[in-house]
This record gives C-alpha cells, sequence and structure tokens, in this order.
C-alpha cells in the first residue's frame, strides 16, 4: 500500500490525471511565430501540456500559409494574414513582416496582461524585428524581465544572450 507522501508525490506529477483536478494551477502561455519559424512552433507547441492556456499568434504572408496547427484546448490561436493588412496608421503602405504581429500582441498584451505577470510564459519565435517590437514592449509597459522572455539566441535581445549578468 503506497504511502501518503508517495500518493502526494504521485498527485503533484504533472500528467492527464493533474490536469483534470480542479485544484491544478495553470501556467497562462504567450507564443509568437512567424512563417520561418512553423517547424519551431510545431515542436514547442508538442512540449506544451493537455492544460496549458494562452495564445498563439503566427503571422503569414498570405492565407496559402494558414494550416492545421495541434494547440492545446484551453489555448487560442490566431492566424495573421499579412496580405489583408495595412502598415503604419496613414502610411499607405502594406504590413511588413513582424508588424501584424506586434501590434496584435501589443493589444493582447495591454488588455490580457497584469503587470509584471509572473505566471505567463512567453515564447517568441517570429522574425526579428516584430520579436524586438514585442520584448520592448513587455519589458517596458508590462514590467516583463527581459531574461524570461523567450527569443531566439541568434537576435541577442536578452541579457542572458548578450553575455550580461543579470540579477
Amino acid at each position: 500500500m503506497p504511502s501518503p507522501a508517495h500518493e502526494h508525490a504521485a498527485a503533484s506529477r504533472h500528467g492527464v490525471r493533474a490536469c483534470r483536478a480542479a485544484k491544478h494551477s495553470r501556467v497562462q502561455h504567450l507564443i509568437t511565430a512567424d512563417e520561418h519559424a512553423l517547424v519551431d512552433l510545431e515542436l514547442l507547441l508538442a512540449t506544451l501540456p493537455i492544460c496549458a492556456t494562452g495564445r498563439v499568434f503566427v503571422e503569414v504572408p498570405d492565407a496559402s500559409w494558414i494550416g492545421e496547427l495541434a494547440v492545446p484546448a484551453r489555448m487560442t490561436l490566431t492566424w495573421l494574414d499579412r496580405s489583408r493588412r495595412t502598415g503604419a496608421p496613414g502610411s499607405g503602405r502594406s504590413c511588413v513582416s513582424g508588424e501584424a504581429l506586434a501590434r496584435a500582441v501589443t493589444a493582447w498584451s495591454d488588455e490580457m496582461l497584469c503587470d509584471a505577470d509572473q505566471g505567463t510564459h512567453v515564447h517568441l519565435l517570429g522574425g526579428f524585428l516584430g520579436t524586438a517590437d514585442i520584448v520592448d514592449h513587455l519589458v517596458e509597459a508590462h514590467g516583463f524581465d527581459a531574461a524570461a522572455i523567450h527569443t531566439p539566441e541568434r537576435y541577442g535581445l536578452t541579457p542572458s544572450q548578450r553575455g550580461v549578468a543579470t540579477r
């Protein structure tokens, strides 16, 4: 017969049974990608628990890029078709890569995130310009620690990626 400590350890493990528990705490995720990061996005989504909540934004050049993505049931997936969007207001320009993504995430974060929301895991897989704008907004407007935001290492957007020690 298992001991109470063993039962507690088993119950606290993350799995289907734990996810269905009423008192199970769920971490919110904010995930972004563009057409160049779809494989990385699929790999990341495959690692999320079935109880994950949050938002996935994917920016693509046009509707032909929109496809099926397996996301946890409690997450919302939004496809952002650049060909159907305009550039900066009043500019008359077309939407450039990263612009739709940065606008959507900025609007969503301003409405849905609490300042310095420690319960949100952020993974930004989009292109450099949009990702840099999103990191700046989350850090400046919401008090996120830049080191806690996951971005492609080659971008050097977080202190650890630039070789800067964090507190």
